[in-house]
């Protein structure tokens, strides 16, 4: 971990921001696993995504935009990569916001840990980032998405037609 790193930790996890390179495998491995539980939520991935040379590139780009343009940030249950919180598209000046992606492993769904990974990574973007707002899309069929971010406080703003090409279509989030 660098000094520019952030640890969070909670009841049963710690995430941090950047990941060190040396993780890339485990992200890739997370990510691999979990290929077809994020395939309905997920833009279509190219192969590379699920290989460790493509994640080390990603935590090495992590570590030069930390910060600035995103954190992402990859919960970790001991030595095991769980699930991932970032903040993309910070925009700083008047508006001090951005948007909210996560992901939760399949095998640790429905056990609050998306809840408790993403009131720790909340309190981090408003405390120490000092934004104002934090914007978060999902699908409308996405049950557990709309549930914890309702249970998070979030309050639902209208939905956007085809905002985003996810499973290889256009889709409303």
């Amino acid at each position: 971990m660098s000094d520019a790193s952030v640890r969070l930790v909670t009841d049963r996890l710690a995430l941090v921001a950047p990941l060190d390179v040396s993780w890339a495998e485990a992200v890739a491995g997370y990510q691999a696993r979990n290929r077809a539980h994020f395939r309905p939520w997920d833009p279509v991935r190219p192969e590379a995504f699920f290989e460790t040379p493509f994640w080390r590139a990603q935590l090495e780009d992590d570590a030069r935009d930390h910060r600035e343009r995103r954190v992402r940030f990859f919960a970790l249950e001991g030595e095991r990569v769980i699930g991932h919180v970032h903040f993309t598209n910070i925009v700083r000046g008047a508006f001090q916001a951005c948007h909210l992606g996560f992901g939760m492993d399949a095998e640790r769904t429905g056990r609050g840990r998306m809840r408790e990974a993403l009131t720790a990574a909340l309190a981090f973007a408003f405390d120490e980032l000092r934004l104002h707002r934090v914007e978060a899309n999902h699908r409308p069929e996405n049950a557990a998405s709309r549930a914890v971010l309702r249970h998070l406080g979030f309050v639902p703003q209208g939905y956007a037609r085809d905002y985003l090409r996810i499973d290889g279509e256009w889709r409303d989030h």
